[in-house]
């Protein structure tokens, strides 16, 4: 088994800061990249940020410049620094990882539950 637990999502006033973490863990035997998608409501799930295992970044062009993700490899851990919160970026966090699970023998996509993330006055 593989989970990914997310904690983090907050209510937060707009131009505020939050910093959601995922820890992946289970039978991993090494893991590819890691990121952040995000759904709101009416709206298909999309990529926030994504990171690889050797620090290569992809961001949307909504978040650049605002949010930062991060990795640390020893823990299996991804980070989304978000600052400059805007009411758009109201919506369920999700965090994913491109690993390959013992025992499975490919590299799949795993998903955490969710956090949400609130951005209101």
């Amino acid at each position: 088994q593989v989970q990914l637990v997310e904690s983090g999502g907050d209510l937060v006033q707009p131009g505020g800061s939050l910093r959601l973490s995922c820890a992946a863990s289970g039978n991993i035997f090494s893991i590819l990249r890691m990121g952040w998608y995000r759904q709101a409501p009416g709206k298909q799930r999309e990529l926030v940020a994504a990171i690889t295992t050797s620090d290569n970044t992809n961001y949307a062009d909504s978040v650049k410049g605002r949010f930062t993700i991060s990795i640390d490899n020893a823990k299996n851990t991804v980070y989304l620094q978000m600052n400059s919160l805007k009411p758009e970026d109201t919506a369920v966090y999700y965090c994913n990882a491109y690993l390959w699970r013992m025992g499975i023998n490919r590299y799949d996509d795993y998903w955490g539950q969710g956090t949400q993330v609130t951005v209101s006055s």
